[in-house]
């Protein structure tokens, strides 16, 4: 799968992201600066920073999450991972 790179169409993608997690912010106590994802089997929520967005190992997982369930639903955003991967995977980023 390849990187995103950053170009107008990866802007505008990360963009309609951010529109998307800032209207859960007033509905769901989501931080500033924040945003919350669904992981797993269960769909457990995890809370985490939007300077994820700038990761690139974070960005292909949102690319995997756009191709499997897209990004227009009203529970947020779903990543196509199981907990303990994305566990893994957000420490190595933070």
């Amino acid at each position: 799968m390849a990187l995103w790179k950053t170009n107008k169409t990866n802007v505008a993608a990360q963009k309609q992201i951010l529109n998307k997690c800032s209207s859960f912010k007033k509905k769901n106590g989501v931080p500033k600066g924040h945003f919350a994802v669904y992981v797993g089997e269960n769909k457990s929520r995890y809370v985490i920073p939007i300077t994820f967005l700038e990761n690139p190992m974070f960005q292909r997982l949102l690319q995997r999450a756009e191709e499997e369930f897209g990004f227009n639903h009203d529970m947020g955003i779903t990543l196509p991972c199981d907990e303990q991967d994305f566990c893994s995977l957000i420490s190595m980023i933070g």
